[in-house]
């Protein structure tokens, strides 16, 4: 069973996820972070051609693990949960997240592990292409200032030469992107609850989604 929420970059879906995961006591899947883990590999690789690196992400073993409220990734038994919040990586990731085959490599390991236990996740196309028949769709949103202050409130003091405008900058160009590509752009689903985060508190919007789902799916921890 699944509960997704997507949304645009840095409206609180990945930090909420994980809070609504510790309350119910069940799994936690950040996407995000699967794009990010290809991401890094593509440019400690040295940006090679993507086609290539596209053909060959079948060499590609990834491991996840939820725990002590952190979405750690292993690639090939190398543990790089640190490496793919790299601003670096934020700045390609949707280079990468855009083809359909980094896509089909993603959505298919998610699969596997979802059908192996009970999981909330958080991205921007799981409830219309990978889970449309998910048990609970949420779809986060928040002003484009108010998701830059949170994502650079979350850099901050890890990466100095960046600024509060670098940072907005990079989410308006991460949001046209996903919204404008071919496969499997970023869209509300149709049976997806809205969740407006612009002017809330964090508490505020994980007591508004805890109850939604326990009116929806009666899941007690």
């Amino acid at each position: 069973m699944i509960i997704v929420i997507d949304g645009p970059a840095g409206s609180g879906k990945s930090s909420t996820a994980k809070a609504i995961a510790n309350s119910l006591h069940i799994q936690f899947l950040d996407s995000g972070a699967l794009y990010r883990a290809l991401t890094y590999l593509w440019l400690r690789r040295g940006k090679p051609d993507k086609a290539e690196f596209f053909e060959n992400l079948s060499e590609i073993e990834l491991q996840t693990d939820y725990s002590n409220q952190v979405f750690h990734v292993q690639a090939n038994g190398e543990n790089i949960t640190d490496k793919i919040r790299l601003q670096e990586v934020a700045n390609h990731v949707s280079e990468i997240a855009s083809d359909p085959r980094s896509r089909s490599f993603v959505n298919g390991y998610m699969k596997k592990l979802v059908a192996q236990g009970v999981f909330v996740a958080d991205g921007r196309d799981l409830g219309t292409a990978v889970f449309p028949d998910a048990e609970l769709k949420f779809y986060m949103d928040a002003s484009l200032d108010e998701r830059a202050a949170r994502r650079f409130k979350e850099i901050e003091g890890t990466e100095n030469d960046v600024t509060l405008e670098q940072v907005k900058q990079n989410l308006a160009e991460r949001d046209h992107k996903d919204s404008n590509r071919k496969s499997d752009p970023l869209r509300k689903a149709e049976d997806a609850i809205v969740v407006d985060t612009s002017g809330k508190s964090f508490e505020e919007q994980l007591s508004e989604m805890l109850e939604i789902i326990d009116e929806e799916l009666k899941l007690k921890p």
